[in-house]
């Protein structure tokens, strides 16, 4: 089967591509660094050519609220056309546990946009929410740094490994659309707070992680359970304490 991944040579979308080429199919990175370009268009048509499946794992170059709506929108809008027209049959895109609750985020605001753009395309679809992948530790520990220290909410956190990520928007690819979405989150549930605490201590960071309930979480107040599912969910099996790519961050 051959699958074009928008967004392959990216953290996740790598993945995607090796894990799927490891199966059998044709797994086709798709970026502008191969000359694939979703805001103009460029190399959409030839690459959507006899697909399958179209995974959507492409983001935003900029975070601002007004720079992110725009990608999401012109990107999501010109790939379902091109889809449409290519005959493709089934898309998948990844997106967020708890986008929805609220959206005060512009990003956040961004990624339902692309989510109503793809429930109101005739072409199937499957999404996945994904909660924190275990990549971003410490870039969100670094955005959340106030005046040298960490401030985190003490809400539940169910980061998972980008590996596992990919295995679950794979599965998703490979089976029958659902039309719907699916969640998936990783094995183990913390207090926010309490993961970043020993994070930083496993680092010998010095930076004190301050609990701090009016936290924000990238610009957006977070209450219990913004950040993690509140129904099922398909749990990876990668727990943080195991996940290889702790040890690669300086301590």
């Amino acid at each position: 089967m051959r699958i074009v991944v928008i967004g392959g040579t990216g953290l996740i979308g790598s993945k995607l591509v090796a894990n799927l080429t490891a199966q059998g199919h044709e797994a086709v990175p798709a970026s502008p660094n191969t000359g694939v370009n979703t805001i103009t268009g460029e190399g959409l048509a030839d690459v959507l050519t006899g697909a399958s499946v179209v995974i959507d794992v492409a983001n935003s170059p900029s975070f601002e609220d007004a720079a992110v709506l725009k990608f999401f929108e012109t990107s999501t809008a010109n790939l379902l056309a091109a889809e449409e027209e290519a005959g493709v049959g089934h898309h998948v895109a990844l997106s967020i546990v708890g986008v929805e609750r609220p959206p005060e985020r512009g990003y956040f605001r961004a990624k339902i946009a692309q989510e109503n753009l793809i429930e109101k395309s005739p072409i199937p679809y499957s999404i996945v929410h994904a909660t924190q992948f275990f990549e971003f530790t410490r870039a969100i520990a670094d955005t959340s740094t106030i005046d040298g220290a960490v401030r985190m909410a003490p809400v539940f956190y169910q980061p998972m490994a980008g590996d596992d990520v990919a295995k679950a928007v794979g599965k998703a690819a490979t089976g029958t659309p659902l039309n719907g979405r699916v969640e998936t989150a990783g094995p183990e549930r913390f207090r926010m707070d309490e993961f970043f605490r020993d994070a930083l201590a496993y680092w010998n960071d010095p930076r004190e992680v301050v609990t701090d309930p009016q936290a924000h979480y990238f610009g957006a107040e977070v209450v219990e359970d913004s950040l993690v599912p509140t129904g099922e969910a398909e749990l990876g099996t990668i727990t943080y304490s195991n996940w290889p790519g702790r040890d690669e961050f300086p301590k």
